[in-house]
């Protein structure tokens, strides 16, 4: 059997983590190679199901490291790159852009070098590179009414946001400069197995099951639109196999629905009673809305979401409730 590489980074993430179970389980003539640096975000526990597969490899490291990745390239030579790796808290932003400008700028650029001057001998054939990005890049929807689409101006209001937008970037401009065989995907928010207790769902859910209170920023009112993280990983499946070289694909379900509305879906579910939500000072730069126009993905790239919000949160609830061990360290 002739056997692909897959290049996967930040996959002891969340996401990550997720995408790869599922792929490794789903194709079986790839090898796949992680690195992850194993931050407070990443963890090999979530991984625990492909241990000791033969065609799955991890290496813990940096991104940022160019003598790593030459490594990588080197001894496994990707034929594909799926770049997950990312700082992706925006509290932590406002506290420590830097930090995101380095993960999130200058690794993607040393990956992309790399690529570059890997892939170029044989002019990139059958090659891809798939960056990961956020709906945050484009900014706030000020009303109930407006979408965000591929061609939407990008008007990021966060360090986060900002640094995911500039790798964005980046990879267009490797596309554009160097015919690099690059995708862009901007995914909503995702929730299900394994996401960090940091997280807003998480946070919810957790809380709930100490029987604690759950923050709120401000009123709660803000706007988000979710899907499970399956979902996301089958989307990203689709659009590094399928997608246009230099496109962007937008991901999302259509499900909105507000802060303040979440908590209280969460505790509805786990019998908590609805006073269990503490409202605490906004966050600063705090976007309104976000909601996104998938129809290119659905339409070019025959992906549908297969969750529907509450089956996925559900589902969400009963996994922390059942691995209160993986959580509760």
């Amino acid at each position: 059997m002739n056997m692909k590489v897959l290049l996967v980074t930040g996959g002891a993430g969340f996401i990550g983590s997720n995408f790869i179970n599922l792929f490794l389980r789903k194709y079986k003539d790839f090898t796949l190679v992680n690195i992850d640096k194993l931050t407070y975000a990443g963890n090999l526990d979530n991984l625990k199901e492909i241990e000791g597969v033969p065609r799955y490899h991890f290496i813990k490291g940096d991104i940022c490291n160019s003598d790593l990745v030459s490594y990588v390239f080197k001894q496994f030579n990707p034929d594909y790159i799926i770049n997950f790796a990312a700082e992706s808290h925006v509290d932590k932003s406002i506290k420590n852009p830097s930090l995101f400008i380095k993960s999130n700028v200058s690794g993607t650029l040393n990956l992309l070098q790399w690529a570059y001057n890997t892939w170029k001998k044989n002019g990139f054939d059958d090659k891809r590179f798939l960056q990961i990005s956020t709906d945050e890049v484009y900014g706030s929807l000020k009303n109930n009414d407006d979408l965000f689409y591929e061609t939407s101006n990008l008007l990021p209001n966060s360090p986060y946001s900002a640094s995911k937008a500039s790798a964005d970037l980046l990879v267009r401009s490797f596309t554009k400069t160097y015919k690099m065989p690059a995708i862009i995907t901007r995914c909503c928010n995702n929730y299900g197995p394994y996401q960090n207790a940091e997280k807003f769902i998480p946070t919810c859910i957790i809380n709930a099951l100490k029987e604690g209170l759950i923050p709120i920023y401000g009123e709660g009112n803000n706007v988000r639109e979710w899907i499970h993280v399956t979902d996301h990983c089958e989307a990203v499946t689709n659009a590094l196999f399928y997608g246009k070289v230099g496109e962007i694909y937008n991901i999302g379900t259509g499900n909105e629905i507000s802060n303040i509305n979440m908590a209280k879906t969460i505790l509805n579910v786990l019998g908590r009673p609805q006073d269990s939500i503490i409202k605490i000072t906004d966050r600063p730069g705090h976007d309104i809305r976000y909601a996104l126009d998938s129809s290119k993905i659905k339409n070019e790239l025959n992906w549908f979401p297969s969750y529907k919000l509450i089956e996925g949160i559900v589902d969400t609830v009963k996994w922390y409730v059942d691995n209160k061990s993986w959580w509760d360290k």
